[in-house]
């Protein structure tokens, strides 16, 4: 039972991996509609993937950025906590 249970939890997370890249794969064209390949590929790829990671975190942070009071950070304020949590999550 026990490596069922493994098993199924390493399926879906390639799964949820394999979803994450295809989105990244999708978006992998150049400006003549031609799938990128190679070097020009990779490179798409992981600055997609490192994109796709970041916003994850600013989203989190974004929900994080409270004052003392309970009350939403605005303006300069939110920007700099974003900033400061995103650096310190990476």
């Amino acid at each position: 039972m026990r490596k069922l249970i493994v098993l199924v939890a390493a399926a879906f997370a390639a799964n949820i991996a394999f979803a994450a890249d295809s989105g990244c794969e999708a978006k992998a064209i150049d400006k003549n509609g031609k799938a990128l390949a190679g070097a020009a590929k990779s490179a798409f790829l992981k600055k997609c993937e490192a994109d796709a990671k970041g916003s994850d975190a600013t989203a989190a942070c974004e929900a994080k950025a409270i004052d003392k009071n309970g009350k939403a950070l605005a303006g300069a304020a939110k920007n700099s906590f974003v900033k400061k949590c995103v650096a310190e999550a990476k």
